[in-house]
């Protein structure tokens, strides 16, 4: 059996981080070490993870970009559904994030906007697909 079981965002402070998506998508905490260089938080059968940039680099030999805020965001974003997109980005922008494209109504009717989180990943705020 296989299972996409988690995706890590590689930050620097994880405690921030995990709080953020906490704070703005409420989340739970389901854990975090003692260290705090590495959590995950609870979003159903597929965790979102943080593991603090020593730590990936530890992991990591070769290296890795790191997400920073004057270079354009990675090509993969992470993508939240709401009945209420606007609430969301405002929320999302109280807690840190940057908005990075205005909310759109697609085509096929499905509302969708894109902010930076704290790390600058990119994130998808949007309705259902109908």
């Amino acid at each position: 059996m296989i299972q996409f079981k988690y995706v890590i965002l590689y930050v620097a402070d994880v405690e921030k981080s995990m709080n953020f998506y906490k704070d703005t998508f409420n989340l739970e905490i389901k854990f975090i070490t003692p260290e705090k260089d590495y959590g995950e938080l609870t979003t159903g059968e597929t965790s979102l993870s943080f593991a603090s940039l020593e730590l990936a680099s530890s992991n990591i030999k070769e290296g890795f970009l790191k997400s920073e805020g004057q270079q354009k965001p990675f090509g993969i974003e992470l993508g939240f559904v709401t009945d209420d997109v606007e609430s969301l980005v405002q929320t999302s922008i109280a807690n840190g994030a940057s908005l990075y494209e205005e909310i759109t109504v697609k085509p096929w009717g499905q509302k969708v906007a894109y902010i930076r989180d704290v790390d600058h990943y990119l994130v998808e705020i949007c309705t259902e697909i109908k």
